[in-house]
């Protein structure tokens, strides 16, 4: 090519921090690799081998239409089948939003493409290239039910930070089989309406499934600083959340009756926001996660202090109407109290009233005895 004979490409084969630009995706991950450096220590990009493998699926392909021009891998994210890469799974204790979690999961996926000297003899004259690359992709998040934001990709010499967030989302329903999505009116839902929520996986490599560690509603669409009230945690739910699948695919399902909280209670729409915070598990290991695994018992309280540097992503609200037939019953019980208040006081004055009578005929009747017993006399 001839950049090889330019001082651009004499540049690049200087430069040794922004020759691989690396794509960490949901279900690939994609390396493009500058050309003049390669050219220019004297390959080409049939001589750059991805983690030592023969397979032409795993070889690089040149874009010249790119500028400057790069040779491009693309391999799939499987650990069957990721080109030979290294999946590394850490634990660490959770912190911030997730603190109530002693092993959150990040995966991480490495490797190297290496340059083949082709050279026969003693010695050679070309220099061995190697880039390294790595994505990082945590396994927890906190997800709700509107949008979802992903940060762009970054260009990184050995290392750079993906995330499966975008393929996650939230959705709410009125009907056990999931099909009518749920439709708040400006008035709300009546107290006890039975909400059905799904959180779903769409484009996201095989390997994983969605398992629910804990969701909660809170009056804020922020949880920091906010009154929240806990549907589920590990190891324990609240006796009205009724779980349907969670941990065995690429989506959680459970539902959970409309309520309000108290310290709404004066107003006639109640509106709090659901989260749900997600992990992502190996299909082999997520039997383990099912079991109990909280550091702490979470309660309903306030929640102080912010959130973890986790994407976070801010709910639509739920709404709940007044509960009328409460309301009537209310006034009903009122008017009762009233009414048996007014009773109360008509027998107290009818009482007085006998007593004043009885009272009366004992005087009478005690004058004319003292009367007849002196005419005795």
């Amino acid at each position: 090519m001839r950049c090889i004979h330019s001082l651009t490409c004499m540049f690049f084969a200087l430069t040794e921090y922004t020759d691989i630009a690396v794509s960490c995706g949901t279900q690939t991950i994609n390396l493009a690799i500058q050309v003049c450096p390669i050219l220019y220590t004297g390959y080409n990009e049939s001589l750059l081998i991805l983690n030592q493998m023969a397979d032409p699926l795993c070889r690089g392909t040149l874009d010249a239409t790119a500028n400057p021009p790069v040779v491009r891998f693309s391999f799939p994210l499987r650990q069957a089948d990721a080109c030979g890469s290294n999946f590394l799974t850490t634990s660490a204790a959770g912190t911030g939003v997730f603190s109530d979690f002693s092993n959150i999961q990040t995966v991480n996926v490495s490797g190297v493409v290496r340059s083949y000297d082709p050279t026969v003899g003693t010695v050679t004259y070309n220099a061995e290239l190697k880039y390294f690359y790595s994505c990082s992709y945590p396994l927890e998040y906190l997800i709700n039910n509107t949008e979802v934001d992903v940060s762009s990709s970054s260009i990184a010499v050995k290392d750079n930070n993906g995330s499966f967030i975008s393929t996650l989302s939230m959705q709410l329903f009125k009907d056990v089989n999931y099909t009518t999505p749920l439709v708040m009116g400006p008035l709300g839902l009546e107290l006890r309406t039975r909400i059905y929520v799904q959180v779903i996986a769409a484009n996201l490599t095989s390997q994983y499934h969605v398992l629910l560690d804990r969701c909660y509603a809170s009056i804020s669409p922020l949880p920091s600083n906010s009154t929240f009230f806990n549907l589920f945690v590990p190891c324990s739910r609240d006796q009205m959340t009724i779980m349907l699948e969670n941990g065995n695919s690429q989506r959680a399902r459970f539902s959970f009756p409309a309520f309000r909280f108290i310290e709404q209670q004066n107003q006639t729409v109640a509106t709090y926001y659901l989260h749900c915070i997600t992990r992502l598990c190996e299909i082999a290991t997520c039997t383990q996660f099912m079991q109990c695994r909280r550091k702490r018992d979470t309660q309903t309280t306030t929640m102080k202090g912010g959130v973890s540097d986790s994407t976070l992503l801010t709910s639509g609200p739920i709404r709940t109407q007044a509960d009328t037939p409460l309301a009537t019953n209310e006034g009903a019980m009122a008017s009762a109290q009233k009414n048996s208040a007014g009773g109360a006081s008509v027998g107290m004055a009818i009482a007085l009233a006998v007593l004043v009578i009885v009272g009366t005929v004992a005087a009478l009747m005690a004058v004319s005895f003292y009367r007849k017993l002196k005419m005795m006399r």
